[in-house]
Parts: C-alpha cells; sequence; structure tokens
C-alpha cells in the first residue's frame, strides 16, 4: 500500500499542539513564580520548562517546586556554586568521574561506590549534599548546546556494607528529584552486589516513577555489549571495555 503522508502529517500536528499547550503553561508558571519571588525573572524557560515536565505541567505543583529550589539554592549553596574547599573530604575519596558522551550527546558521569564512606566529621551529611550538588553541576556544564541530560553509570564493584549511607544516598537523591529535575537521562548500575539489594530495598521506594524508568541493572556478562547500545566504543570508559579513560570530575 502507498504511503501518503498522512499518518505523519497527523503527529505533526498533535506534536504542535503539545507545544503549544506546554508553552501556554510554561507561560502561567513564569507569571506564578515570578510574582512569589522576583528573582525568578533571570531563570530561563529551559529551567523552568524541566520543573514543569517534572510535574506533568501541572503549573502550581512545578511552580511550588521551583521556588523550594530556589530557596535551597539561596540558603544551601549563597555563592551559586560549590567550591572545591568546601568539600575536601568528599574530593579526597576520588569517587566521581566524567566519561565521554553517549549516542544522544549526553555527557557521562561515572561513581565508583566502593569509594564512599559516611562522612562522619560535624556537618559530614551537609558535606555529602554540597559534594552532589557540586558533581551536578559539572556534569551539567558539560552539556552540548540543545542536551539537557546526563548519562550516568554507578559502579558497585567491591561495595561492603562500609560503603553503605543511607542517609548520605537519600540526601542525594533527593537533591537530584527535588533541584535537578529532568536532567537523568539513564543511570546504569553495574557489578550490584547481591548485598546491596537489602540497601537497594530501602531506597527504591523513595525513587519518583519518572526517575525509576531510567534505571537499569546491566548483568556482568552482557556489560560492556549492553553498554555500547547507547556509547559508542571511542567515548566508552576504558574500564568497561571502551577506549576512553576516565577522568576525575575537579579536574575534568
Amino acid at each position: 500500500m502507498e504511503d501518503t503522508g498522512e499518518g505523519s502529517d497527523v503527529k505533526e500536528i498533535i506534536q504542535g499542539k503539545e507545544n503549544t499547550a506546554e508553552q501556554h503553561k510554561l507561560s502561567l508558571m513564569r507569571a506564578f513564580v515570578e510574582c512569589r519571588d522576583p528573582s525568578s525573572k533571570e531563570v530561563d524557560d529551559l529551567t523552568l520548562r524541566r520543573f514543569l515536565r517534572a510535574r506533568d505541567l501541572d503549573v502550581e505543583k512545578a511552580g511550588a517546586m521551583f521556588l523550594k529550589y530556589l530557596k535551597w539554592r539561596k540558603t544551601f549553596i549563597p555563592n551559586g556554586y560549590v567550591s572545591e574547599s568546601e568539600i575536601q573530604n568528599e574530593l579526597s575519596q576520588n569517587k566521581a568521574f566524567v566519561g565521554g558522551n553517549d549516542k544522544k550527546g549526553r555527557p557521562i558521569l561515572v561513581v565508583l561506590a566502593r569509594r564512599h564512606f559516611q562522612n562522619t566529621t560535624p556537618g559530614g551529611s551537609d558535606e555529602f549534599k554540597r559534594f552532589a550538588a557540586y558533581v551536578l553541576d559539572k556534569i551539567c556544564t558539560r552539556m552540548p548546546l540543545g542536551q539537557e541530560k546526563f548519562c550516568a553509570i554507578g559502579d558497585l564493584q567491591g561495595w561492603g556494607y562500609s560503603n553503605s549511607d543511607i542517609r548520605g544516598y537519600l540526601g542525594a537523591l533527593s537533591i537530584l528529584q527535588d533541584c535537578y529535575p529532568e536532567r537523568l537521562g539513564k543511570l546504569f548500575i553495574v557489578h550490584a552486589p547481591r548485598i546491596f539489594m537489602a540497601v537497594w530495598k530501602i531506597i527504591y521506594p523513595f525513587i519518583d516513577d519518572n526517575t525509576k524508568t531510567k534505571i537499569v541493572f546491566v548483568e556482568k556478562r552482557q556489560l560492556t555489549s549492553t553498554m555500547l547500545e547507547d556509547i559508542d566504543e571511542s567515548q566508552l570508559p576504558d574500564i568497561y571495555g571502551g577506549k576512553l579513560p576516565l577522568k576525575p570530575i575537579q579536574v575534568a
């Protein structure tokens, strides 16, 4: 049967209507947040749109989420960025790295969980949260024009109960979901030992449904082949069978 192209035309019309509806919602959201916090005027549409999408285009919920984020940013990161002097203990563990970009152009973040230990120093939990914000800010600056998401690899090889930091994990998860919505594109969890699953059962209920769809547990025997579906060999970290050496997040 000859393809008349009517199907694609219908899709384009539907897509156009969806974009128009989203743009209208975005305008409403901007008015909502600027009325309550004039500093919102400095925020670009792309940022507001991520919060809007994170709340399924519900203007009031997205607006409240964004205003909460602004308050967090002003109080927790008053200088506008996290300096390395504020997170020396976390950086010394050398646990966060950057790789290349995946096939969608998303920069790759690699975290070696076996190198993470709970920060028991005074204010240690806040330092880890600042470290999480530092890492997320860093990986976001590596996004090419037109890209808003990153790809992550959580490597649990060698992970044991000494690395178990449920409070820290939940704190980092909250920052990712509440302050950097629609930034995570995909998360590969590799080399997960059985003992980790007990911790995973505690954390899982706190992961929102949208984030859950982006998480993939990779079988060890299929690690390289699974990664290559999303990442070219030239961009895949060499520790996973690719050709690109990892760089510590602080020197990338």
